[in-house]
């Protein structure tokens, strides 16, 4: 019995390693790894057959790392392929995540299904990339952009880049509310935000452009009326406030 096992093994290697590219399609969906492996170094093996046997969901992490020294690996197809496969390790998520585009590093992170790790794990090499990408990748990242990925992207402070989040239906009014808060928001940005049909409403929102300190009259004129009155007196004491926005809130509350 052992020994008809080891023929047929025998057989099914052979097939792997010399087989023409037309009859690679049963090897591909064989159960044994060593099999497996040898499939790689046959010289007919493409990238539509490497692309097939990647979608299988019962492949090792040594076979991932074994293809991952193929020739073709090159490609980005097979690299995403790679990435995709749940078989793959934490250390060659890390090392394939470099070689992919911006763009496709978006698609892991957005496309319906994919793992969590491998989401986190394209979003960190986004962030990391961020500060080196020029403005007009960082206006199309903006509107495509994970929730995740937003908040770094508003607190670049760029008027266009945050135009652009401002419209992404994945942005958070929690990022908004963080990047009002912060040093980073400009006039022009608060401004964009305190006119935006989706987020002017929100009542956080203008509690929180009403404590910048770059906010411009027009929004104290707009929002204060709507703003308990004891909170507005509040406002007066506020050390965030430069003098000139303290004049508008008690010009404001005097007429009250």
């Amino acid at each position: 019995m052992s020994s008809s096992l080891d023929t047929d093994l025998i057989k099914r290697l052979k097939q792997a390693l010399t087989a023409p590219g037309d009859n690679l399609r049963e090897v591909l969906h064989d159960s044994s790894a060593e099999v497996l492996h040898a499939l790689l170094k046959n010289v007919s093996l493409n990238e539509d057959h490497l692309i097939q046997l990647l979608q299988r969901r019962d492949l090792t992490s040594s076979l991932l790392k074994s293809i991952t020294k193929h020739k073709l690996s090159q490609n980005l197809r097979i690299t995403v392929a790679i990435i995709r496969n749940p078989a793959i390790s934490p250390a060659l998520v890390k090392q394939l995540m470099g070689k992919v585009p911006l763009f496709e590093l978006l698609n892991l992170c957005t496309l319906p299904g994919q793992s969590a790790d491998i989401r986190i794990a394209a979003e960190h090499t986004i962030s990391q990339r961020l500060p080196q990408e020029p403005l007009g990748n960082k206006i199309s990242l903006a509107r495509r952009a994970t929730a995740t990925l937003l908040l770094p992207l508003l607190k670049e402070g760029h008027p266009q880049i945050v135009e652009a989040s401002l419209d992404n239906p994945r942005l958070q009014e929690s990022s908004i509310f963080q990047f009002l808060s912060s040093s980073g928001a400009s006039a022009q940005t608060i401004s964009a935000v305190a006119r935006h049909p989706r987020w002017c409403s929100r009542k956080n929102l203008q509690r929180a452009i009403l404590k910048n300190r770059h906010t411009p009259q027009v929004w104290y004129i707009h929002f204060l009326p709507k703003l308990p009155m004891k909170e507005a007196q509040n406002l007066l004491y506020s050390s965030r406030l430069h003098s000139k926005q303290k004049v508008w809130i008690k010009e404001f509350l005097d007429q009250r």
